[in-house]
């Protein structure tokens, strides 16, 4: 499923036009996005928790040459899924 059957999906679940529909989703991907770049966590509870994952700095190896490089550390989305979607899925 892609942005725009998300949005379909949502306008016909919650009996809305697409236009409300794509304002809504896009409402709750910009909260969803907002809170991570604070460095906070987002917890739906039965779905799951979106959080953000520290990396630390490390040395690496080009594979090609062997080289080692020096690869600084960064933040990145992690995702944990909750019971209720791991349950859904299996």
């Amino acid at each position: 499923m892609n942005k725009a059957e998300l949005i379909n999906h949502v306008a016909a679940a919650a009996d809305l036009s697409k236009a409300a529909a794509g304002e809504a989703v896009e409402a709750v991907l910009s909260g969803i996005t907002g809170t991570l770049a604070n460095g906070d966590a987002v917890s739906l509870v039965g779905f799951g928790t979106f959080s953000v994952a520290e990396r630390a700095a490390r040395t690496a190896r080009n594979p090609r040459t062997g080289e080692a490089i020096e690869v600084g550390a960064s933040k990145a989305p992690k995702f944990k899924a909750g019971k209720a979607l791991k349950d859904a899925v299996k």
